[in-house]
């Protein structure tokens, strides 16, 4: 007996005809096709097999009559003999597909059920139905990686597991975007949600054995939002997926993982995220312990004793450990009358989120050791559990004191340091053996940073590091220094504070203009010199801006001496640099063309410089700009660059610069005009080739101007070009071959 469909119009609508199963269908019609999902108390689905196929779910064509609820009773009813309540189904989704073969849609509906089915009452149908078996989400995955179950049928499946977990969640019919998040090393289920009004939020599923865990951790983060820290702050909290699952619904916080981004931001950047760092943790540090809490010295000896000794007993030998031992036991009265506060539980740059901004927040809340109520020093235990990133560690330890810790706090962090690495080792041992080597090296580490326990201040605490701001821009220092006098100049937006030449600049804006200043005289972090000994340099370099006055080089305004120091006052220049610090490929993905006019320009400034009679000295990519609104090269520092003939000297210069000729590490040996040619030779290198790897093969222009460049460089002086002319003609004409 044929099979009669309700033809439907696009918008589910009854047409009032009818279609013959197997015929084609016209464009524009329509039939309905459900497919059903039956779930029990344990979040298992009950699936089903055909004779010679792979394993589905219950579904099949509505047939005439049919709505889609009386199609998915009527379908599992066929297919296994078993009688759903309706009360039990929900529409899980709907959505339509072209057919293959003719023009007609299949429109679907996707229905759940929950309800308990005993599997020995399935009846199979002859030429439908030959196995069932309740499967779990994970064995479902399983059989599709296995191949055994026909996945391409149910597009939607990821959705529908997530939908089954979280449905009878409240608010979550308006949850208009649900997607999971594969991150983390937590066993709980992850996504992230956006709502109808425009919230964004995360969602965290757990199993309901973890409820009075997870209820203690959202209600201690309920305390954490109260003294306003910067975090994912708690919404909501209670059971779903029907008493399977216990969730937390909490805001969502933009940024990006900060161990993993910390090592991209300069030194300067690295110490203020570790201020931030340190302020939320004191943050949390303020909520106080119960009262009723017992004294922490009894607390932390009656767990970590028996955690020292287990250390003994495992017998791992590690150089030094009897000194962390020695000092445990010679400093246990360190724990007397120290107070107790709320912890995170796993503090450290991993739940960190960093924005470009520098904006910190805290994520994944730990229930760990001592119910998270301990001395607040020692959360800084996790200082040890990955790499010290000195900038940022001596930052979050001066942003929670505000200011220099006390005495004591070194004392006790060496004390909770090498104790809490012994207790690493044996618990490596005895349960996670993967790490044992880890948590070798990091008790290694310990005996280094505090000189085998005779010294408490860490090797990697910076004592001569400071930063402050001008403007609201930070920059560092060793030590405080006044910089009140900029403000003649303007507002600074920017400071370039890493250089190793004792200079500090500043970008600073006076209305429509805007100046680049170089500062000596200030103690700069990366400079070893005395500050005296910068001034005299910058006071030295400034001449050959005045002589030396081009079109592609930067612009000198004025040099004074102020604020206790000297300054050079610049034309500000827009432009980019040949090398960024911060990544940037815009330089290197110029057009060959524009990067052969910077070649020609820098050329010609330096045939500028010969013919004035000076020599050049300390040029590479950071000295190499290219200004796209005017479009020229820019050459923004020469502070190298003299009159008087130089004599290389060796142990001053960066011996790993390609740019420099081998002449300049020699001691007396003669810098000069032929010296210049070879580093305008490295430039074009640079600029051409791959650098230090002087090669044919690497080099984007004509063979003709490889063998110029190649002259340039040679290592023999007498091999080279004699002079900047003679290096220009050649270049020319061989650009013309």
């Amino acid at each position: 007996m044929f099979e009669l469909w309700d033809v439907l119009d696009i918008s589910r609508n009854k047409t009032g005809r009818l279609h013959e199963r197997g015929k084609p269908m016209n464009a524009g019609d329509c039939h309905l096709i459900v497919q059903v999902w039956i779930m029990n108390k344990d979040g298992e689905f009950l699936i089903q097999k055909r004779p010679g196929s792979k394993w589905e779910t219950v579904g099949g064509c509505a047939v005439s009559g049919d709505d889609g609820l009386s199609a998915a009773l009527r379908e599992t009813k066929e297919e296994l003999g078993v009688d759903l309540n309706p009360k039990n189904g929900q529409l899980f989704k709907q959505y339509s597909e072209p057919h293959i073969n003719d023009a007609g849609t299949a429109l679907f509906d996707i229905w759940v059920f929950r309800q308990d089915v005993d599997i020995s009452t399935v009846v199979f149908q002859p030429d439908e139905t030959c196995d069932a078996m309740w499967a779990s989400k994970e064995k479902i995955k399983h059989m599709i990686d296995d191949g055994i179950f026909i996945s391409e049928w149910y597009p939607y499946l990821d959705e529908l597991f997530c939908y089954c977990d979280i449905h009878d969640i409240p608010g979550y019919a308006s949850f208009v975007k649900i997607e999971p998040i594969n991150k983390g090393l937590s066993s709980d289920k992850k996504y992230y949600i956006e709502t109808t009004d425009g919230q964004r939020l995360l969602l965290r599923l757990s199993d309901i054995a973890e409820y009075e865990r997870k209820a203690t951790v959202y209600n201690m983060m309920k305390l954490a939002a109260e003294k306003n820290v910067s975090m994912c702050l708690p919404i909501d909290f209670g059971l779903c997926n029907d008493g399977i699952n216990v969730y937390q619904l909490l805001t969502w916080c933009d940024g990006k993982d900060l161990e993993t981004e910390i090592t991209a931001f300069s030194d300067t950047e690295q110490y203020i995220l570790g201020l931030n760092a340190g302020k939320i943790l004191r943050k949390i540090h303020s909520v106080p312990a119960p009262d009723d809490m017992d004294n922490w010295h009894n607390r932390y000896l009656e767990v970590n004793d028996a955690r020292l000794k287990s250390f003994i007993n495992c017998g791992v030998q590690i150089d030094g450990s009897e000194a962390i031992l020695r000092y445990y036991e010679n400093n246990k009265q360190l724990l007397n009358d120290r107070p107790q506060c709320l912890h995170h539980g796993d503090f450290h740059t991993g739940n960190l989120l960093v924005t470009a901004n520098l904006d910190l927040a805290l994520i994944d809340w730990e229930l760990l050791d001592y119910g998270n109520y301990a001395d607040p020093w020692e959360e800084f235990n996790r200082i040890g559990n990955s790499k010290v990133v000195p900038h940022f560690t001596t930052g979050m330890i001066r942003g929670y004191f505000g200011g220099e810790p006390p005495a004591d706090f070194w004392n006790l962090l060496a004390f909770y340091l090498s104790a809490g690495a012994l207790m690493l080792v044996s618990w490596a041992f005895y349960i996670q053996k993967d790490c044992l080597e880890y948590s070798i090296q990091n008790a290694n580490d310990v005996l280094r940073w505090f000189d085998n326990m005779q010294n408490p201040v860490p090797t990697w605490y910076l004592k001569d590091f400071y930063v402050q701001w001008v403007d609201g821009i930070p920059y560092k220092l060793k030590i405080p220094f006044d910089f009140s006098f900029l403000s003649k100049y303007g507002k600074v937006f920017k400071v370039f504070d890493n250089q190793g030449s004792g200079n500090i600049c500043f970008g600073i804006s006076n209305n429509e203009s805007k100046y680049f200043v170089k500062f000596a005289g200030a103690p700069t972090e990366n400079y070893s010199g005395k500050p005296e000994n910068a001034i005299e340099r910058l006071k030295m370099a400034v001449p050959a801006y005045r002589d030396l006055a081009h079109p592609n080089l930067i612009h000198l305004i004025n040099d004074e001496e102020i604020g206790g120091g000297y300054a050079a006052v610049f034309e500000w220049v827009d432009a980019i640099y040949m090398y960024a610090s911060d990544g940037d490929q815009s330089f290197t993905n110029l057009p060959l063309e524009t990067h052969l006019t910077i070649y020609e320009e820098i050329l010609d400034f330096h045939r500028h410089m010969a013919n004035n009679g000076y020599c050049a000295l300390d040029l590479y990519e950071d000295h190499i700009m290219w200004d796209s609104k005017k479009e020229k090269a820019v050459i923004c520092d020469i502070d190298f660059y003299s009159k008087n003939w130089y004599e290389g000297m060796s142990g001053i210069w960066n011996t790993d610069c390609e740019w420099y000729p081998p002449e300049q590490f020699i001691d007396g040996a003669e810098i000069d005009e032929i010296s210049c040619v070879y580093i305008m030779g490295a430039t074009a290198f640079a600029l051409f080739g791959n650098g230090r790897n002087r090669n044919v093969e690497n080099w984007k222009l004509s063979n003709d101007l490889f063998r110029v460049a190649k002259q340039a460089v040679s290592d023999d002086r007498s091999q080279r070009q004699q002079s900047i002319e003679q290096l220009i003609a050649e270049w020319r004409a061989a650009k013309k071959c």
